[in-house]
């Protein structure tokens, strides 16, 4: 049973699918593993009412020891690197790109000028689209994993972007932008029928309060509340808080 678990593991990590792997590692039935792939497909001997456990392990896309009645389980969560989305080819999508690039994620900017999606001014995407924000985000068709930023600084850009992210199930949508901008903006989006409460879900100003001023510490800023939000953190001090230190 141990080698179907592998076997079918395999072949959803070499077709990019998202499954948990569960192994009892305290209690009954000792060893025994569980395969669960996104779909709800079962492979193993496992016990099966961890397959409850999966689509949240899925959607958090990340493993750790399970604490249930009775026994321990390792959750070891298979799933494709987290994509990070920015559109507008700008010099901080660049320094995003290249942080974001580090950490394992799958980098991809869309600008629909073609003078600045290039690869010399952004070696660090992995794809580069020229495109208008609304078939770039049909070409990408953002999910739970991804991450949207949105850098143009242009209302032409930045409300379609906006509002077509709104209609995705990305984790995250960041704006960049004054206050001032901000609500201009809000108020033009409210305008064009986006209602308040899907707003809510727009980073604006986005990025985390480090006085950030270059490019690069920007991209930081930003980066940095990206993963504090699919982690579910609030980003503050670790010193000030009492949760554990490694989510």
């Amino acid at each position: 049973m141990t080698e179907a678990v592998f076997q079918r593991l395999a072949e959803v990590v070499s077709a990019g699918g998202r499954a948990v792997c569960f192994t009892v590692v305290e209690g009954e039935p000792l060893g025994a593993k569980l395969l669960v792939l996104e779909d709800g497909e079962t492979v193993g001997d496992g016990p099966p009412e961890l397959a409850e456990e999966a689509p949240a392990l899925i959607r958090g896309g990340r493993s750790r020891l399970l604490e249930l009645p009775g026994r321990r389980v390792f959750a070891d969560v298979a799933a494709p690197p987290p994509r990070l989305l920015v559109i507008g080819a700008v010099d901080t999508a660049e320094a995003l790109c290249g942080m974001a690039r580090g950490l394992g994620w799958h980098t991809i900017v869309a600008d629909a000028r073609a003078r600045f999606a290039t690869q010399e001014r952004i070696p660090s995407a992995h794809d580069l689209l020229v495109a208008w924000p609304d078939d770039a985000l049909a070409q990408v068709a953002p999910d739970h994993a991804t991450a949207i930023v949105v850098l143009t600084h242009d209302d032409k850009f930045d409300l379609p972007a906006i509002t077509g992210a709104l209609e995705t199930d990305a984790f995250y949508i960041g704006a960049l932008g004054s206050r001032r901008n901000q609500a201009r903006r809000r108020e033009r989006l409210v305008e064009e029928g986006v209602s308040e409460s899907d707003l809510d879900r727009v980073s604006g100003p986005c990025g985390l309060d480090l006085g950030a001023g270059s490019p690069a510490e920007t991209a930081l800023s930003i980066l940095a509340e990206i993963l504090a939000v699919r982690s579910g953190r609030e980003g503050g001090r670790l010193r000030e808080t009492t949760a554990r230190i490694h989510a």
